[in-house]
């Protein structure tokens, strides 16, 4: 397919864009030598699934942006929709006595999708400043009730809840924690990773199970019951490898919450809206009724930037007490913003007209099943996959599920092959990790697992001739 190309990039040839983008585009996470050496893959133009580079190279995009673009790129009635807004609205005051009708809309509908009675919704511009929203609204509360003491957070080891320094601090990737910053660590502690395939030697999915829920309970009162007030958890780990927990899992943490009178958060930036085939999947996937749900990627399918953080009737009560004159001094100039307010009421016209959590329960059952197939190939340890979260893990040696050294990047080795045959997964480290749109069909399903089959082959075959792979 021929890109025309657009306006914008008229006066740039292609080795200008990429010098251009050396010289003054700061990306998030960015790898400085990897950048000053390879440049980056320049994206022009999307259409449902595939996206397409400057040169006209077109790919399936198997990660969904970053586990956004769910009802697929170029939807002609999304951009009508948003221009119209433009038109009518472009910016409306989100804070105090001010409102719009596109965000009071919104909230309705949010409302009336969150499972019980999360009937309340901050909105904010993204995940990140979701989960920065839910930590402060923790405080809040607890000094609302008057138990300023209980302000102690546990989360688990390699979640990824976002990157500003509170989000990125609840969060515990061992990757995202570089020595070049800091993290605000007093009153975060963090539990294990309930991924069964690195569980302890000699446990059992059960034990395991017993193992994880003892382990936070025991955490629980070391701190002290009376100062630990909530638990952040994603339901489905996302960046840190697509962890399904055991069976039962969250519900077992969530009692745990119940008894010693601790909120439960679920992270669900990348759960809601879909992925798992559910708007929310804490309580229809996971048996689990949130205090909190903090939300985005898919809540506007990345057509426009928007998060929320959705919150129990029993903490406004308490928050919002009559005659107490307080103020939730937290707040954010482009939330609310009636654009990507309307953006978001389209995606989930969208979502409920097509019928597309429908569609995810049969694809994605379906690449659950095509993926699996990948186990039985060298390279590969384990193949986690719930509907359309799914991830792949290499390793050195299946027996002992030993890992490749972090310098080979393994991950990023198959990636740049499936790159080249144009497929998109997301490489971290012995990982590639995928999250296709909501729209995908079962023939872009075969297309993702066979152009994997090859590149692990291929990759295989390539570390086996150099001595870096025995195939044990």
């Amino acid at each position: 397919m021929a890109i025309p190309t657009p306006a914008f990039l008229a006066g740039f040839d292609q080795q200008e864009l990429v010098e251009a983008d050396k010289a003054h585009y700061m990306h998030g996470y960015h790898m400085f030598d990897e950048h000053r050496e390879q440049g980056a893959l320049n994206i022009v133009a999307g259409d449902g699934a595939y996206i397409y580079d400057t040169e006209g190279n077109r790919f399936l995009d198997a990660v969904g942006g970053m586990w956004c673009t769910n009802i697929g790129l170029g939807r002609e009635e999304m951009a009508e929709a948003i221009v119209e807004q433009v038109r009518q609205l472009a910016y409306s005051n989100p804070f105090c006595d001010m409102a719009n009708p596109a965000a009071i809309r919104l909230c309705e509908k949010l409302a009336s999708l969150a499972p019980g009675d999360l009937n309340h919704v901050f909105l904010t511009t993204g995940g990140s400043t979701a989960v920065d929203t839910a930590y402060r609204l923790v405080q809040f509360y607890q000094n609302s009730r008057g138990k300023p003491q209980k302000k102690h957070i546990i989360a688990r080891y390699n979640a990824y809840h976002g990157s500003t320094t509170v989000a990125m601090s609840i969060g515990n990737k061992a990757a995202d924690r570089v020595p070049e910053f800091d993290y605000a660590n007093d009153r975060i502690h963090h539990v294990s990773n309930p991924n069964p395939y690195r569980a302890p030697e000699g446990m059992d999915e059960e034990q395991f199970l017993e193992f994880l829920v003892a382990e936070f309970e025991d955490k629980i009162l070391s701190i002290g019951e009376d100062k630990v007030a909530a638990f952040f958890a994603e339901p489905v780990m996302g960046s840190g490898g697509v962890i399904i927990p055991p069976k039962g899992y969250l519900r077992r943490m969530w009692e745990v919450c119940q008894q010693y009178d601790i909120l439960f958060v679920a992270d669900e930036v990348v759960t809601s809206f879909g992925r798992l085939g559910k708007f929310f999947s804490s309580l229809d996937v996971f048996d689990v009724q949130p205090d909190i749900i903090t939300t985005a990627k898919g809540l506007t399918s990345a057509y426009l930037p928007l998060g929320a953080c959705i919150f129990s009737e029993r903490i406004w009560k308490v928050i919002g007490e009559p005659g107490k004159g307080r103020c939730f001094t937290h707040g954010f100039t482009y939330s609310g913003h009636p654009v990507c307010c309307v953006a978001a009421l389209k995606n989930i016209e969208i979502i409920e007209r097509e019928n597309l959590l429908g569609h995810v329960e049969e694809v994605g059952s379906y690449l659950e099943q095509r993926l699996g197939s990948l186990r039985e190939l060298p390279l590969v340890g384990d193949v986690r996959c719930l509907k359309l979260m799914a991830c792949v893990e290499f390793v050195a040696d299946k027996q002992t599920r030993e890992l490749f050294p972090d310098k080979l990047n393994i991950g990023e080795r198959i990636h740049l092959r499936a790159q080249a045959k144009g497929l998109l997964v997301r490489p971290i480290m012995h990982l590639n990790v995928m999250s296709p749109p909501l729209i995908i069909s079962r023939a872009q399903v075969d297309e993702i697992v066979e152009t994997l089959r090859e590149c692990i082959l291929e990759v295989a075959d390539e570390l086996q001739k150099s001595g870096q792979y025995t195939g044990r």
